[in-house]
């Protein structure tokens, strides 16, 4: 019986790989940690493959779908999936699944991570004792904001939002606000919270953090009439995906001080900082603003488990057994 043929789109940590080889499959692995394959070159290896192991950064569009003849299953190593054509894989009969659950905790503490380090200036505090600024303790010197008893805004109530407002009331006493499509009257019981719309939330709101998918519904979902909503001392925080924010209202909210400050972790031109490099003002050129490299879900023990849950995906279909967290069910039915 020939073997099961999995393509692996970059390197993931050895617990996933290993899964495969462990369960008789012939498994092709990017081996390049940094190279995001081209769609030809995507295309050239999903050619014959049962499985293909992807990546946020693997637009797997109708073109590469209907390139692979063979393939059943797209494992995609994230909780977002906008890098699939979702209906063309189950006009095929191909199954996607994705990996819930396993990072909302670590996502959760990134966010807070970002906004603790946004409101107490961390960054630009860091970069100026590095270069030698420090002279004297000041009384002025970085003055930032308090969290405690603050209110934090969520947008999108999900799994990593309702961890966010854990942390938020359990850790600082922060009032929470949420705009969500769902009414969930347990977690505003057992967190005084409050569902509002998103124009009273963001006029409310000390601390702004976002928690949606990337929709049609949702993209630009902060743009330049919602900035101008905003407190001026009020701190955004997106942890989600890049172009939920429009970027070029981010710029100019920063730069008229219309907000105090952000933190983002992802960009609207990922992996680019900035979308238009003739812009005259870049994001990465102003001090209020805090960048890392999508890394909200990077520790060492959630990478693992999101290893194990896309090859166990594909273990389980390869088994006649259903993926457990397959996001187009409809394919089942082809």
């Amino acid at each position: 019986m020939e073997k099961f043929k999995v393509f692996v789109a970059r390197k993931i940590p050895e617990i996933g790989t290993e899964m495969l080889k462990k369960a008789g499959f012939d498994v092709d692995v990017n081996e390049d940690e940094e190279k995001v394959l081209t769609k030809l070159e995507l295309i050239e290896k999903v050619k014959n493959k049962d499985a293909l192991l992807s990546l946020l950064t693997d637009k797997v569009d109708e073109e590469v779908l209907s390139s692979a003849e063979n393939l059943k299953i797209v494992a995609n190593y994230a909780v977002g999936f906008n890098n699939i054509d979702i209906d063309a894989a189950t006009r095929r009969g191909i199954l996607v699944s994705n990996t819930p659950g396993v990072l909302t905790q670590t996502v959760a503490e990134h966010t807070f991570a970002l906004m603790i380090a946004a409101a107490r200036r961390i960054v630009e505090a860091d970069e100026y004792t590095r270069q030698g600024k420090y002279r004297a303790w000041g009384p002025l010197l970085f003055l930032g904001m308090d969290l405690n008893g603050k209110t934090l805004g969520i947008i999108g109530l999900g799994r990593i939002g309702k961890a966010v407002s854990k942390i938020a009331v359990r850790g600082f006493d922060m009032k929470v606000l949420y705009y969500d499509k769902f009414k969930d009257e347990a977690f505003e019981k057992e967190y005084n919270a409050e569902d509002t719309d998103l124009e009273t939330l963001l006029k409310e709101a000390d601390f702004i953090t976002i928690h949606v998918p990337l929709l049609s519904s949702t993209k630009h979902l902060i743009s330049f009439n919602e900035f101008k909503l905003m407190k001026k001392g009020a701190i955004l925080v997106n942890t989600a995906r890049g172009s939920i924010i429009d970027e070029n209202a981010l710029i100019d909210a920063l730069e008229n001080k219309r907000i105090a400050g952000a933190a983002l972790d992802v960009f609207e031109c990922e992996p680019e900082i900035s979308c238009d490099h003739k812009f005259p003002h870049q994001l990465k050129g102003f001090d209020n603003l805090i960048l890392t490299p999508h890394i909200a879900s990077a520790s060492i023990e959630t990478r693992g488990k999101m290893a194990e849950l896309t090859a166990q995906s594909i273990i389980d279909l390869a088994g006649g057994k259903t993926p457990q967290n397959v996001v187009n069910t409809e394919a089942l039915k082809k």
